[in-house]
Formats: structure tokens, C-alpha cells, sequence
């Protein structure tokens, strides 16, 4: 392998656009090209500079890549990162990482039995803001954990529906969107248990679920609860908070409130509170706000993706843990449909 790593892109759609100008911009890294099987859309791609192949293997035969992103629709994920995993290349897999638990399942024992590495595109993780946050947590200063609240409320315009599939079942809010929250909440509080959760369609009446409402049982015993909305005109979530994509407008609110014995965290505002004395909330409380840096986390996973095709790292964000969250995302529809609560481990999609 030379000093650049050489990765390419497979699909040109929206998220592959941006996986290509995040390898792009990625430190000792160069973009091996990118697979687009449609004609119209690969010239699109082809006309930022960017070379286009029609298939994985006119890519390999042209001298291959060291790695490749997967950025294809849900349903193929599994197909085509197995052909990756064929030609003996580690893959990043855009989130979630396939569409179904036993096509994961499936998937995973398969780069385990050719020594191939699986890495899930939960890009967050790989934000500076959330890597400070989780320093934060873990360093004690927070106290035990008690409790974690997640709200992620944002209003799709009624044109975003005009494409039919995302009126059906499976492309609404809670697989398309809750799946980064649950990712980031397992990374903060360990793995969910049991989930209890409810749905509704009552705005628009689509097939498609718009707000869901859940409770989440911790391994360790924490309890939370999380709320999304696609129907909501307001800016409580990731997207409008955290500053990642400029496509989306920032405002100063947060998203998530995490709870301790000692202290609180609430994000992205990265605003840890605390009493200034042992007498609780007869006591006053301020806040102080950690500094970090503002870097790209797609650029920063390309760069840690490079680093685990160097073999110098392990994934941040694993297969393993694409698998873990989309089983709290199957359990979920799985209780709302049931009325009942869902034990993770044992849900199935």
C-alpha cells in the first residue's frame, strides 16, 4: 500500500456526493474513483472531476482501491458490501447497515470469516463535540447516570413526499433518522434492553409513521425517553443544533440532556451543570461549557476508515455496533405495532 490510502465511493447519490468530497478533503487519503451503475447520474458525478466506473469491477480492474463507502440504497447494502468483502476490501457501510437484522447478521459473519473489517457510517461519532462529550461521561464528572433525553422534532416539506416510497412503511423518521440518535444514545449509556414505543400517522396519514414517541430500559438500568417528529416545524434536533451540515439552518437549542448524580449534560451546546455546593436543588447550579474543536466528522471518518485500512486503528464505529443499533430501531417498530414491550436481543425485523 502506498502512503495515500485509496478509497472509493460506491453510489452517487446525495450521501455519496458528500462521501466523495469527504475523501476528498481527507488527510493522506486520495479518492479512487467512485461506482455509479446509472449513466445520467455517473456523469453528474463525473463532471466534478471525479472518475466514474459503471460497476465494482471496472473498478477493480483499473487498479482497484484500498477501501471502498458504501452509499447505495438500504436494500442492497448487504449485496454489495459482500462483493466488497470478495475482493478482499474493508468497507464503511453508510448507516443503517442493512435493512433487516439477519441480513446484518449475515453480512458481519461474513467479514469475520475473511478477516475483512466492517465499519458503520454513524458519522456523529466522529464529531469533536460528541468525542468531548463522551470524555465528558466518562470521566465520572457527571455522576452515575440516571436518566438521558433525546428530541429530535423537524418538519419534511409536503414535496419531500412526492416521491412515493417515502410514503410507505419503512422510510419514515424512525428508520431513515432515529437511528443516529439510538447510536449516539448506546454510546453514552450502553446498550438498550427493552424498548416501549408508540407511533402515529395522524397528520398526513401516509403508510409511514411521522412521530413516535419511546422509552428506552438500559442495560445498566437507566431509563429514557426519545421523541422524533418529521411533522414538527421546529429545531430540536441533531441536525438543526449541532452544525455538521450547512445545508441546514443553526440555531443555539440542544437535542439531548443527559443526567447524572453529579452533574448534567445537555448537547450540542456541550453545557455540563453542576451545583456549586451538597445542598441540590436548594443550592445554585451553573454551568460550564468545555472548548472543542469544529471539524468535518465525514472528513474525519475517512480518515479514521483510513487509519483502520493501515491497520494502525480499530473502527470507532463498527459493524458490530450498525448491527446493535438497528436491533433498538427493529425493536421499536416491533413494540408499536404490538402495543408491548420489546426486549432488543430479541427482536426481529
Amino acid at each position: 500500500m502506498s502512503d495515500r490510502v485509496r478509497i472509493a465511493v460506491i453510489g452517487a447519490g446525495l450521501i455519496g456526493y458528500r462521501h466523495i468530497a469527504a475523501v476528498r478533503h481527507a488527510k493522506g487519503v486520495e479518492l479512487a474513483g467512485f461506482v455509479e451503475p446509472d449513466e445520467a447520474t455517473r456523469a453528474r458525478g463525473e463532471a466534478t472531476g471525479a472518475t466514474g466506473f459503471a460497476s465494482l469491477e471496472a473498478l477493480l480492474s483499473s487498479g482497484g482501491a484500498d477501501g471502498v463507502i458504501v452509499a447505495v440504497p438500504n436494500q442492497i447494502h448487504e449485496v454489495v458490501a459482500s462483493d466488497c468483502i470478495d475482493a478482499g476490501l474493508p468497507v464503511l457501510v453508510e448507516k443503517p447497515l442493512t435493512d433487516d437484522i439477519s441480513s446484518g447478521e449475515r453480512l458481519l459473519r461474513k467479514a469475520r470469516e475473511a478477516g475483512i473489517p466492517v465499519l458503520t457510517g454513524h458519522h456523529r461519532r466522529h464529531n469533536p463535540l460528541i468525542r468531548k462529550a463522551l470524555e465528558i461521561v466518562r470521566s465520572g464528572d457527571l455522576g452515575q447516570l440516571s436518566t438521558v433525553q433525546a428530541q429530535t422534532w423537524f418538519l419534511k416539506p409536503d414535496r419531500y413526499f412526492d416521491v412515493g416510497w417515502r410514503r410507505k412503511k419503512g422510510a419514515g423518521p424512525v428508520y431513515l433518522n432515529l437511528i443516529h440518535d439510538i447510536d449516539l444514545l448506546q454510546a453514552f449509556c450502553g446498550p438498550v434492553a427493552t424498548v416501549q414505543a408508540m407511533e402515529s400517522n395522524a397528520v398526513r396519514g401516509y403508510e409511514v409513521e411521522e412521530t413516535a414517541v419511546i422509552l428506552l430500559r438500559f442495560a445498566s438500568g437507566l431509563l429514557g425517553t426519545v421523541n422524533v417528529s418529521d411533522a414538527a416545524a421546529a429545531p430540536w434536533s441533531w441536525e438543526l443544533t449541532a452544525r455538521e451540515n450547512a445545508h441546514y439552518p443553526a440555531t443555539a437549542e440542544n437535542c439531548y440532556w443527559i443526567g447524572g448524580t453529579r452533574g448534567s449534560l445537555a448537547l450540542p451546546n456541550l453545557a455540563v451543570w453542576q451545583y456549586q455546593d451538597d445542598d441540590g436543588w436548594w443550592g445554585p447550579i451553573g454551568f460550564t461549557k468545555p472548548i472543542f474543536s469544529f471539524e468535518d466528522p465525514l472528513v474525519l471518518q475517512v480518515e479514521q476508515f483510513a487509519a483502520v485500512i493501515r491497520n494502525d486503528e480499530a473502527p470507532l464505529v463498527s459493524g458490530e455496533d450498525g448491527l446493535s443499533a438497528l436491533r433498538v430501531i427493529e425493536a421499536v417498530k416491533l413494540s408499536a405495532a404490538s402495543g408491548q414491550s420489546v426486549d432488543v436481543e430479541g427482536a426481529r425485523g
